[in-house]
């Protein structure tokens, strides 16, 4: 399989890059500035693009199977504004509709997920006010997914409440809306295992025009 990946150098694209180039898939990561990032394979071709702009995302996804969205909603450390998701999620539709390609699968964020009916994550009193900003851009991203993927093969994937770098096990939990949490009420997965969950959710579609989550 093809597959293009948007933030491929960030810390969740670099797992998945490697998880995909390790399954012997054929990977093209994209980042905006790819002279000023780390080496992320000797098998991935990194190239120049930006994922909120139609027409490069149409150049650089022009024959793949399937793209991934893996960018950040924070500023990049040269000094780059955030970029918007919003905007992102319609410039990569806009983008993969010229060039031809369905299968979107993109990473998101945890706030959106719900810890009961109705209420996210992001709305609790003891949600974290740093990452505030960037979970609402999550959410209305996958909001404009929501409404206006209806033509595509996409999924958002939603890790646990927190990620960070770690083991590969290979093995994780899956959810729909809601978050998981384990017997001591934590909600956890690594860069590693999510990636396998991506990974696995591109070679065996199971939740194709939905969000889920991952989490152990």
């Amino acid at each position: 399989m093809r597959i293009v990946v948007f933030g491929a150098t960030g810390a969740v694209g670099q797992r998945i890059v490697a998880e995909a180039a390790r399954r012997d898939h054929d990977v093209v990561g994209v980042a905006r500035d790819p002279d000023r990032t780390p080496e992320i394979g000797s098998t991935v071709r990194l190239v120049r693009g930006d994922a909120t702009d139609a027409a490069s995302v149409a150049r650089d996804v022009r024959g793949a199977d399937a793209i991934v969205c893996a960018i950040s909603p924070r500023p990049g450390a040269n000094g780059r504004p955030a970029p918007s998701l919003v905007d992102a999620a319609r410039a990569i539709m806009a983008g993969a509709r010229e060039a031809g390609v369905r299968r979107i699968v993109v990473v998101g964020g945890a706030g959106s997920l719900e810890v009961a009916p109705g209420e996210q994550l992001i709305d609790q009193p003891n949600f974290p006010a740093a990452y505030k900003s960037e979970a609402v851009a999550g959410r209305d991203a996958l909001d404009v997914w929501r409404r206006e993927g209806e033509e595509f093969d996409w999924t958002y994937l939603s890790p646990a409440a927190e990620i960070k770098a770690g083991e590969r096990t290979g093995k994780y939990r899956t959810t729909d809306d809601r978050l998981i949490v384990d017997a001591h009420g934590r909600s956890e997965i690594t860069y590693e295992d999510y990636a396998v969950a991506l990974v696995d959710e591109l070679e065996h579609p199971q939740h194709v025009g939905k969000r889920f989550g991952v989490a152990y």
